[in-house]
C-alpha cells in the first residue's frame, strides 16, 4: 500500500478533492494537505510576510491558511515524517490548459512536489458549466497512480491530466498548446466612482495543434501532458551565446 499526498488549489473541502480522497483511500494511505480556502491561480506562489497557520481537521488532514505551494512545503517538511509515494494535486474544477498551466495553483503544487523528487500529478475537470462529474476523473486519477507507483517517472517530470467532463473512453498524451484563450477585463465602476475590473477569458477555437491538450479535450478524451522543471531552451543557449562577449565588461 503506497502513500499518496493529496493537495489542490480550489480547498480542502471542495467536491474535487473529496471524491478523489474517496476514490484512494480503500487502496492507499492517503494524507490530505490543501488550502483552507479556494486559492485559484496562484500558481507557485509562496506566503513570506506573514505566517502560514495550519490546523488538522481530521486524521491525516490539515488545512494551510496559505498557497498550494504553501501547503506543499508544509507537509513535506513539518507534517509527513517520511516523503510520501506519489503527490496528487486536484481534482479542479475547470480546465488547467495551454498558457493558464503558468497560473494554476493546482499545477503549481504537482510542481513543488517535483521539486522535492516526488513524482506528482496534476488533475483537473473541463467544463463550463456548473454541473461537474468528478468520479470519473477520480477513478482515472486512482488508474494512473497505479501506473505511476509501478512504472515510476524521471526526476523532474510531473503530468498534467485533463479530463472532459463528458469523457468517451480515450486517452491522449500530448504537449502543452499555444496560447489558446484571450485576456478579457471588463470595466466598471462602484458606487463610489471607483473604477474596478473583471478579469475573464475569451476563448479562441481556431489553429489548434492536433497533438496538444485542449484537441484531446475537443475530442472528449483524457488529456495527459508531461511537464518538465527544466525551462532551459537549448536552441537559444547556441543562437544568443554570441551576444555574452559583446555584453561583457571589461576590467578597468
Amino acid at each position: 500500500m503506497a502513500h499518496i499526498l493529496i493537495s489542490n488549489d480550489d480547498g480542502i473541502h471542495a467536491a474535487g478533492l473529496r471524491a478523489l480522497v474517496a476514490a484512494l483511500r480503500p487502496v492507499h494511505t492517503v494524507s490530505v494537505v490543501a488550502p483552507s480556502s479556494e486559492r485559484s491561480a496562484s500558481a507557485q506562489a509562496l506566503t513570506l510576510r506573514q505566517p502560514i497557520f495550519c490546523e488538522q481537521i481530521d486524521e491525516r488532514e490539515w488545512s494551510v491558511d496559505g498557497t498550494p505551494a504553501d501547503a506543499m512545503i508544509v507537509a513535506l517538511n513539518k507534517l509527513l515524517p517520511e516523503k510520501p509515494d506519489l503527490v496528487i494535486s486536484g481534482i479542479n474544477r475547470g480546465g488547467n490548459m495551454g498558457e493558464n498551466i503558468f497560473y494554476s495553483g493546482t499545477v503549481g503544487a504537482a510542481a513543488e512536489a517535483a521539486i522535492n523528487r516526488i513524482p506528482a500529478i496534476a488533475i483537473s475537470v473541463v467544463h463550463r458549466g456548473k454541473d461537474f462529474r468528478f468520479e470519473h476523473a477520480a477513478v482515472f486519477a486512482r488508474d494512473l497512480s497505479d501506473v505511476v507507483l509501478r512504472d515510476g517517472m524521471t526526476e523532474g517530470i510531473f503530468l498534467n491530466v485533463n479530463v472532459p467532463n463528458d469523457w468517451n473512453g480515450g486517452v491522449r498524451f500530448t504537449r502543452q498548446s499555444e496560447k489558446v484563450t484571450r485576456n478579457v477585463l471588463q470595466e466598471c465602476t462602484d458606487p463610489r466612482g471607483r473604477t474596478y475590473f473583471w478579469l475573464h477569458e475569451q476563448q479562441i477555437t481556431e489553429g489548434i495543434g492536433e497533438d496538444t491538450d485542449y484537441a484531446a479535450i475537443f475530442a472528449k478524451e483524457i488529456s495527459i501532458t508531461p511537464l518538465h522543471l527544466e525551462r532551459t531552451h537549448g536552441p537559444s543557449m547556441n543562437h544568443l551565446s554570441h551576444w555574452a562577449k559583446e555584453l561583457a565588461h571589461k576590467k578597468r
